[in-house]
């Protein structure tokens, strides 16, 4: 069984026409005071939003995961609450059908790749497509950062060159070409900038690998993140929902 936090003031139900019990789910409440983890989805009425008890909505590292924003009617306002990395946000007007069936997909969404990951010192964000080291963003190329999660997939393992190619790259082939090299060399500078130049290890029988640092973790709550972060365009590149993040072989 599916379990949804209803969050409001007081441990208040949902309303009736939002009450995915109806739909089979189970239900846990929570404050917006609190950090509910009691859910893989969080309902919460936009009405709520704008009160004083939610003024750390304005941080995405107080959100919960899976949460659902209901009540915006201006397309325009769901599009930039989207972009702000709200699992979704729906009109007034959502119906309990569509709602579960909304609910259902980002159930299903979160449980294709942590959003999040612990890699030493750093955190490696998919919805951003960078890495961070606590509130400050390397503001790594798409493709680097392709490789730095690829070799997190299993730190400490050896990913050959053709490997990183078909998964990084989508290439099947080895090109004549230096570009993962050139790349896992911009990488370890960037790397190099926040003293973690050491993470990135070439093989001595070819390739590289991640040094597996204490307390890596495959996935994570994204925690602590700068309260403003804009979209980048790395975006539009966005990777199919799978271990190994591909970029299409025509990028640079």
């Amino acid at each position: 069984m599916v379990t949804f936090c209803w969050i409001a003031d007081g441990w208040s139900p949902p309303p009736f026409r939002w009450d995915l019990r109806r739909r089979g789910w189970s239900l846990c409440c929570a404050t917006p005071s609190e950090r509910p983890h009691c859910a893989e989805v969080h309902l919460l009425d936009a009405r709520e939003a704008s009160g004083a008890p939610l003024a750390g909505l304005s941080d995405p590292s107080l959100w919960p995961a899976g949460l659902i924003l209901i009540g915006i009617d201006d397309g325009e306002e769901r599009a930039r609450l989207l972009e702000r990395g709200f699992a979704d946000a729906l009109p007034r007007t959502i119906g309990l059908n569509e709602l579960a069936a909304r609910a259902r997909r980002v159930v299903d969404m979160a449980g294709l790749l942590p959003r999040c990951r612990s890699v030493g010192p750093l955190t490696l964000d998919l919805f951003h497509r960078d890495a961070r080291l606590g509130a400050g963003w390397l503001n790594l190329h798409p493709r680097e950062f392709g490789l730095l999660w690829r070799l997190a997939d299993h730190p400490g393992r050896r990913f050959t060159r053709r490997e990183l190619l078909r998964d990084v790259w989508r290439i099947h082939h080895e090109p004549e070409t230096n570009s993962l090299e050139v790349h896992v060399s911009r990488l370890r500078s960037k790397l190099a900038g926040v003293g973690c130049e050491a993470l990135v290890q070439t093989v001595s029988e070819g390739g590289y690998r991640l040094e597996a640092p204490p307390g890596f973790q495959a996935a994570l709550p994204c925690t602590a993140a700068p309260v403003t972060r804009s979209v980048p365009a790395a975006l539009s590149h966005a990777p199919p929902l799978r271990s190994s993040i591909g970029i299409r072989a025509d990028e640079p």
